[in-house]
C-alpha cells in the first residue's frame, strides 16, 4: 500500500508536492501565463509571440528559456526560425484552470459556465 502511495502523486505528503510548487512558481509570470494562452493552437515563433504578449522578442525569449528548462514548452527549428508550442496539455490546462478560478472571484455566473444556446446537439 505504501508503495502504490508513492506512485500516486496526489497525495498530500507526495514527493511530487514540491515539484508541483514549482511549477506554479513558474506560472507565477503574466507574461508566461499569456504566452501559454498564445500557445494553446499551436506552434509560434518569438516575434510573433512577442506581438500577442505586448513585450519586446528578447523578453518573450528569456521567458522561454526557463519555461525550456521547465519543459513546459518545446522547439522546432526551421532554417534559422525557431517554433515554441507546449511541451505536453497539462500547462495548457493549469492556465485555464486559474482563468476559471479568476472568473469565479469576481462574483455572479462566470463565463465558463454559460452553455451556448445555439448549440443543437
Amino acid at each position: 500500500m505504501d508503495a502504490d502511495k508513492q506512485l500516486c502523486g496526489l497525495e498530500p505528503d507526495s514527493q511530487y508536492v514540491e515539484l508541483a510548487v514549482e511549477v506554479f512558481a513558474m506560472l507565477a509570470d503574466a507574461t508566461r501565463v499569456r504566452i501559454i494562452l498564445a500557445l494553446r493552437e499551436g506552434e509560434l515563433p518569438v516575434n510573433q509571440l512577442a506581438e500577442i504578449v505586448h513585450k519586446s522578442p528578447a523578453a518573450v525569449s528569456q521567458h522561454l528559456a526557463k519555461m525550456r528548462l521547465a519543459r513546459m514548452v518545446t522547439t522546432r527549428q526551421d532554417g534559422t526560425r525557431v517554433f515554441y508550442r507546449l511541451e505536453n496539455e497539462h500547462a495548457r490546462q493549469l492556465v485555464t484552470d486559474a482563468i476559471f478560478q479568476a472568473e469565479h472571484s469576481l462574483g455572479g455566473i462566470p463565463r465558463h459556465h454559460h452553455t451556448e444556446s445555439a448549440d443543437p446537439s
